[in-house]
C-alpha cells in the first residue's frame, strides 16, 4: 500500500517562502515520474510540477519561483517555493504522473496572505 505524506504548509506574507515536503512509502519517489498538485478554492486540482531522473517541469505561473527536488536516499521530494503570491493559496499534494486516484493523501495547506 503507498502512502504519500506532505508536510510544510503554512500561512506566509505575500513575497515568502515555505518549503514543501513528500514523504514516500518504498521506492515510489525513485521509480516514477513523481508531481506537486495543487487545489485551490473553486478550482480543479491542477499539476504544477514534476519530475522525472534530472529533469523538471513548471506551468508557467510559478517558474522561477518554485523548484522542485527529490532525495531518493530519503524517499522524499520537495517543492521550495519563493515569492510566493496570494494565487498560490491552495491544498498541495504530490503524487505520481499521471496521477492514480488511490495515492492521494491529505496534502498540506498553503495560504498567502498580509
Amino acid at each position: 500500500q503507498v502512502h504519500l505524506v506532505e508536510s510544510g504548509g503554512g500561512l506566509v506574507q505575500p513575497g515568502g517562502s515555505l518549503r514543501l515536503s513528500c514523504t514516500a512509502s518504498g521506492s515510489l519517489l525513485s521509480l516514477n515520474v513523481m508531481g506537486w498538485y495543487r487545489a485551490a478554492p473553486g478550482k480543479e486540482r491542477e499539476l504544477v510540477a514534476r519530475i522525472v531522473r534530472g529533469s523538471t517541469n513548471y506551468i508557467d505561473s510559478v517558474k522561477g519561483r518554485f523548484t522542485i527536488s527529490r532525495d531518493n536516499a530519503k524517499n522524499t521530494m520537495y517543492l521550495q517555493m519563493n515569492s510566493l503570491k496570494p494565487e498560490d493559496t491552495a491544498v498541495y499534494y504530490c503524487n505520481v504522473v499521471p496521477a492514480q486516484a488511490t495515492f492521494w493523501g491529505q496534502g498540506t495547506q498553503v495560504t498567502v496572505s498580509s
